[in-house]
């Protein structure tokens, strides 16, 4: 902050007015009268070991219409500044800040504000817009609260200086001949107009900081201003009723943007630095003097508006990034005569899908990019280096595809999963009994894969397992949910005692099998473990007694099997029967 000839109103009473040119103040200088009377809070603030104030300057402004208003306070980013804006027309009334900020600067940011940082950057320090109304009065205290203290400025911004740069803010209330303060680019001609009706003659007078002092030869009614400094001019009237009036003119340096270089990226959403051009835009011109924000179009540049952020993603394969070089100190010395090129090179787009299925005995298939371009090139997980390849075996097979523009390789890769299938083949079904009507139903088949497992048409399951099923006839089918075939087995469930008794007790005298009613023509055969048919059972039999010719057989394991009439009418012996059951005495 170079300026040092600004006002400081250490109390708010003699806050400075300030309208559409704001002034750069040159620091704080201690807290004069207590603005709080004695009180520990105000908004955010708190007491500090005497009052609220530390080192602090109260600026006034005046709302001239209606719109989002903010502004930006920049500083060293060493030094700790805070600020507390007050919605009043009374410094004896001030109520609660509006708007207040008081953190650290632990981030070391470049500015404290309201709206957002002009950087870009996301900071902590930056409270929400105004939504402002004309002929608001609005009292700011701006803080310092480090042991450093290198000055400030203060930057309006918001839309309401879009559409309304003149009259943003009332200058109506600066009461002065010269004006309010001015803050002007090095590149501009300043004129200060003291004209006055009556008048017998002007002195001006200029103070650089160490009192005011004649400018020789300066007798009219305007002054052309060249350097920063305080200006007085000393009206001369005939009733001896002189006018004095006095302003500060304080120059910002105008920045110069260089030649900034084109950039090639990949356009693969990776984000580019931004702040790498910054060297190539300041050129030998100090960081701490200016600011460089990147735009997607002039219009933004100039205006200052949605800078686009330091890590920025391309939206375009070609996109013209325009540059704006931005005086700290005053933010209307800018320049946007520079702008580049950012130039992406497109990823290769690859269409083959992620996941096949081949079915068959002699597994093979052909994977990979069906219309290769010949500008790419190609290599597989497997080290060939053609676009598609040939595979016999099940597995992820991965393609890396290059588009080389200069030394920029920009690379897609994509898997693509094989699975080789072929048609289930059920090798056997195994049916457990645990009592009458509880059984157990598992299907084994010929080779493992993605398969499914249905019941009489039901809904597939993913277990091979069935449990408690009803007595009867009942198809199983594995499918391959590859789209690799099905297979089906019938099966016949029977209910039957694991034992019985035949002692003549009314309890479990004879053996028999439920669930026969159900089929056509059912035949239960007997046998002993030597495979000698005992005896044989139709729907209507009321059971086995255990005796052979009239003999009554010992307790032993004796065997059965079940055939019946299939819906086509031919005999068929049930598969997957071969159970036992117990006789005891």
């Amino acid at each position: 902050m170079l300026t040092c000839f600004s006002q400081v109103a250490p109390d708010c009473i003699n806050a400075i007015p300030i309208c559409y040119n704001t002034p750069i103040n040159a620091g704080t200088n201690g807290y004069g009268i207590d603005d709080f009377n004695g009180a520990s809070v105000s908004g955010c603030f708190t007491q500090a070991s005497g009052t609220i104030e530390t080192n602090s300057a109260w600026y006034r402004f005046r709302t001239g219409e209606s719109g989002q208003l903010g502004f930006n306070i920049g500083h060293d980013s060493n030094e700790d500044w805070d600020f507390a804006l007050y919605n009043t027309t009374d410094c004896n009334d001030l109520g609660e800040p509006v708007r207040c900020n008081y953190f650290d600067n632990s981030d070391n940011s470049d500015f404290i504000g309201v709206g957002v940082d002009p950087t870009g950057a996301d900071n902590i320090q930056y409270e929400d817009w105004l939504e402002v109304e004309p002929g608001q009065d609005y009292y700011l205290l701006i803080n310092n609260y480090s042991n450093n203290n290198s000055g400030f400025s203060i930057q309006f911004s918001g839309s309401i200086f879009v559409e309304f740069p003149n009259s943003a803010l009332d200058c109506d209330i600066i009461d002065n001949l010269l004006g309010p303060p001015i803050i002007a680019c090095d590149n501009e001609n300043v004129v200060l107009d003291a004209t006055t009706d009556n008048a017998l003659g002007y002195e001006w007078y200029i103070d650089l900081g160490t009192g005011y002092q004649r400018i020789p030869n300066e007798n009219g009614a305007q002054l052309s201003v060249a350097v920063s400094a305080m200006y007085r001019v000393l009206v001369i009237r005939p009733l001896g009723n002189n006018l004095i009036s006095e302003t500060q003119v304080a120059y910002a340096p105008s920045p110069v943007t260089y030649e900034v270089a084109d950039s090639t990226a990949c356009f693969d959403g990776t984000a580019i630095d931004l702040t790498l051009k910054d060297e190539e835009a300041l050129g030998d011109q100090s960081t701490f003097e200016f600011r460089v924000t990147y735009h997607s179009s002039v219009e933004d540049a100039i205006d200052g508006i949605d800078p686009l952020p330091k890590s920025y993603v391309p939206s375009a394969l070609t996109e013209t990034i325009h540059v704006r070089t931005t005086s700290l100190e005053n933010g209307n010395c800018f320049d946007v005569s520079e702008s580049f090129e950012i130039n992406s090179v497109a990823l290769p787009e690859l269409d083959f899908p992620t996941r096949i299925y081949e079915c068959g005995e002699a597994p093979v298939a052909t994977i990979g990019e069906e219309t290769p371009d010949p500008n790419y090139t190609y290599e597989w997980s497997t080290g060939e280096t053609t676009p598609m390849i040939t595979v016999d075996q099940s597995g992820v097979y991965t393609l890396s595809v290059t588009n080389a523009a200069n030394a920029l390789q920009c690379v897609t890769v994509k898997s693509i999963e094989v699975v080789f299938s072929k048609p289930p083949v059920i090798t056997d079904i195994s049916i457990e009994y645990e009592d009458d009507l509880a059984n157990t139903v598992r299907v084994y088949v010929e080779t493992d894969g993605n398969l499914a497992y249905q019941l009489d048409g039901e809904e597939p399951q993913e277990n091979a397992t069935f449990h408690d099923l009803f007595p009867g006839e009942h198809t199983i089918t594995v499918i391959d949910l590859n789209g690799c075939g099905s297979d089906s087995k019938k099966i016949v469930v029977l209910g039957f005692p694991k034992f019985f008794t035949p002692n003549a007790d009314g309890i479990n005298d004879t053996w028999h099998v439920a669930g026969l009613d159900i089929l056509d023509n059912p035949i239960i055969s007997i046998y002993d473990r030597y495979g000698k048919l005992l005896h044989q059972l139709h729907k209507n039999s009321n059971g086995w007694d255990g005796s052979f010719n009239g003999v009554l057989l010992p307790e032993s394991d004796y065997w059965f099997k079940l055939s019946y009439t299939d819906s086509l009418g031919q005999t068929t012996h049930a598969a997957y029967i071969n159970n036992h059951f117990t006789l005891k005495r």
